[in-house]
């Protein structure tokens, strides 16, 4: 299965932000929605925002106002830009294309003091 590259993870502190990135082939990307899924350890993996094609969004009730989704269709590449991260925010988070089903191996982010 085709493989999406998930970057930017790290630690954080509380109140912190990071940016994730997620690159696909452009096969992959141009015909797809990307979404952003977390997982946190012993629970269940997550919605967190996605984006279509065209653009619309779409963010989890926890990521509204806080996280940012976008894409760049020159570079194949789907943001999450992170702001007032929270420590229940530590996961590892996905990127995945759909419908295509296409996923990274996930980046980890921590938020911790």
């Amino acid at each position: 299965q085709v493989q999406l590259v998930e970057s930017g993870g790290g630690l954080v502190q509380p109140g912190g932000s990071l940016r994730l990135s997620c690159t696909a082939p452009r096969s992959i990307f141009s015909i797809n929605s990307m979404y952003w899924y977390r997982q946190a350890p012993g629970k269940e993996r997550e919605f967190v925002a996605s984006i279509a094609r065209d653009g619309m969004t779409r963010h989890a009730g926890f990521a509204k106002g806080r996280f940012t989704i976008s894409r760049d269709n020159a570079e194949n590449t789907v943001y999450l830009q992170m702001n007032s991260l929270k420590p229940e925010d530590t996961a590892v988070y996905y990127c995945e294309a759909v419908p295509s089903g296409s996923r990274g191996q996930g980046t980890q982010v921590t938020v911790s003091s």
